[in-house]
């Protein structure tokens, strides 16, 4: 079984302790309704329903009757996600249910940052863990939930594992296993066979390394609307001949963090069967020092036939991902997503958790707004600002891949990308950063996907589903 789709709820609600959910400003209301041995025993634990806070009560003969899991006040809330997700460490593995009359919104997020807090990244060595056990909601389906945590798993399984065991073949195996898991097509394009097919900027920045490029692609469902998402699968950068220090370096296994995006996305939506037709583009490689690296000043021509003038071989990504978004936009699809770890431009600007998009559709930037906040997956517009455009025109060639100066470094890059979309219905690009730098509830230090979730939410809306 794959180890992504463990990610369940229990359904026998038989003998499960009752966790009650309670917010600061509600706490002396639900204390008023409980007897003075459950008020005597709350008072000598001090529990007062801040966040995070867990009050195990028991009954007369020393069991748990009721476990008590406080939501803060609300200005903390707005600061907190996954609450629950950040308790279930220090529950007993015991069976627990939900007892909540907060908004279907709020109590859908505990259910997920319990399903995120299992997880735990274990195939090099075993990971001590919890094991507690949620009954799957009553008041509505929980497999979406189910579903998106699963995604999610996949995901931050993906990042974390490294480039020895994570290069471009092991990223083609795994897309081809959830494509049988689906009953997806698949096909790859590998080596010499790219510029047979005309993805010549793909080859040149893999062709250094002793692990072939490769144009990797999924296709699934007959009905709907199209949607094609392209993920950026740097399974690990050296930089190439700009040749990167050692501290920047060090975190490179997650430069495919875009692709791991897109396929924990991919089956969020093949899982729940979205009525629509899904296209899922990856150009795998590893940009590696050889003799046959390429070059700083070198002039490439890309699929779309725009030339490219090679400023910096550590701005690898987006002459990648130029080839896979010509090739995506020839079949004018109803929405186009591209995922990278693009920049470190868009982590100083917004930090880890935020994920910066770029569009020029009101629309989808709308929609995606509203979603992100809907899910708390936060996401932040950038500008499309057309004056910077001459920053990417060198003169000596149609582009730059990179522009001198380091002003608007995300901007510039999204402009870049934007020259080879031209037929799709509506286009974005999501500069992400694919790392939790430290420990959070339901999110671990590691690889994490970052707004898989409010695109997610955000599809019926754009796709008309």
């Amino acid at each position: 079984m794959l180890e992504f789709l463990e990610y369940n709820f229990e359904q026998d609600n038989a003998e499960a302790c009752p966790i009650y959910l309670i917010k600061a400003e509600e706490f002396n209301l639900w204390l008023d309704r409980e007897n003075s041995h459950v008020k005597n025993w709350i008072h000598a634990n001090k529990f007062s329903a801040s966040s995070g806070d867990v009050c195990l009560v028991p009954d007369s003969l020393g069991n748990i009757e009721k476990v008590l899991v406080g939501l803060g006040s609300e200005e903390i809330r707005k600061r907190n996600r996954f609450v629950l997700g950040g308790v279930t460490e220090k529950l007993p593995n015991l069976k627990y249910k939900l007892v909540s009359e907060h908004p279907e919104f709020e109590v859908k997020e505990h259910y997920l940052g319990w399903l995120l807090s299992q997880y735990h990244f274990s195939k090099y060595r075993d990971q001590v863990k919890n094991n507690p056990r949620l009954v799957a909601p009553s008041m509505f389906d929980g497999t979406r939930i189910e579903k998106i945590a699963q995604g999610e798993a996949l995901t931050r399984d993906l990042i974390n594992t490294p480039t020895n065991n994570m290069g471009p073949l092991e990223l083609e195996k795994s897309i081809r296993s959830l494509a049988g898991l689906h009953g997806a097509s698949f096909k790859a394009i590998c080596g010499e066979h790219l510029l047979e097919k005309n993805f010549p900027m793909i080859h040149t920045v893999g062709r250094a390394s002793a692990e072939l490029p490769r144009l990797i692609e999924l296709v699934w469902g007959e009905h709907g609307p199209t949607l094609t998402l392209v993920g950026k699968g740097v399974c690990f950068d050296t930089g190439g001949l700009n040749i990167k220090p050692g501290s920047s370096m060090s975190l490179m296994k997650k430069d495919m963090g875009g692709a791991a995006t897109v396929i924990g996305l991919a089956h969020m939506i093949m899982a729940l069967n979205l009525p629509l037709r899904l296209r899922v583009l990856v150009p795998a490689v590893e940009n590696s020092i050889a003799s046959s690296a390429f070059r700083p000043q070198d002039i490439l021509t890309s699929r779309k036939g725009l030339t490219v003038e090679v400023n910096n071989t550590d701005a690898e990504g987006r002459l990648i991902l130029a080839d896979a978004l010509a090739y995506a936009d020839e079949d004018s699809p109803d929405l186009l997503i591209c995922m990278a770890t693009l920049t470190g431009a868009a982590r100083v600007a917004v930090g880890p958790d935020v994920a910066p998009f770029y569009t020029d559709d009101n629309n989808l930037a709308n929609l995606l707004r509203e979603s992100s906040i809907r899910v708390r997956d936060p996401i932040w517009e950038m500008p499309f600002y057309n004056p910077y455009e001459s920053l990417i025109e060198p003169g000596i060639a149609d582009l730059d891949n990179a522009p001198s100066g380091g002003f608007a470094g995300s901007i510039t890059a999204a402009l870049f990308l934007r020259r080879f979309v031209e037929n799709a219905k509506s286009f974005v690009h999501f500069d992400i950063y694919g790392w939790q730098p430290t420990a959070s509830p339901g999110r671990p230090k590691g690889g994490v996907g970052m707004g898989a979730r409010a695109i997610l939410d955000a599809l019926p809306g754009v796709l008309k589903l």
